[in-house]
């Protein structure tokens, strides 16, 4: 299976939040985002108060396959947002999978199977 890593799991695997230990391996075969992901990620808070952190996480970023915001993607997107009524992050990423046949890695797994999105949850440290 090839998976579309959500945002909160990339911010919790970079900083050891998550105990699923098979996520260090899922990541190694599958490490793609989505270009919101990205973008949320990078624009974390905590990196503007340590760039040496932030550089590091850059760094992290660089080893994955990002998928940009297609013409398919943005009417898939388009199309998540006027029927659900979701949040525009969580439909880019949504769309994403959509259209590139991928499957969502996620602690919202509620968020995106009500929009038709195959999910993995992932266990988070207690």
């Amino acid at each position: 299976m090839r998976y579309l890593i959500d945002t909160n799991i990339v911010i919790y695997y970079f900083n050891g939040l998550t105990a699923d230990e098979a996520l260090h391996d899922l990541l190694k075969e599958s490490f793609r985002i989505s270009v919101i992901t990205k973008i949320e990620f990078l624009g974390w808070g905590e990196f503007s108060a340590n760039p040496a952190l932030y550089s590091q996480a850059k760094a992290f970023i660089r080893h994955a396959t990002l998928y940009g915001l297609t013409e398919e993607i943005a009417e898939q997107t388009i199309q998540l947002r006027q029927q659900f009524r979701t949040k525009t992050p969580d439909a880019i990423i949504a769309a994403t999978a959509l259209v590139n046949g991928l499957e969502v890695v996620t602690r919202n797994t509620d968020d995106f199977s009500r929009l038709g999105i195959k999910t993995r949850a992932v266990t988070m440290k207690a």
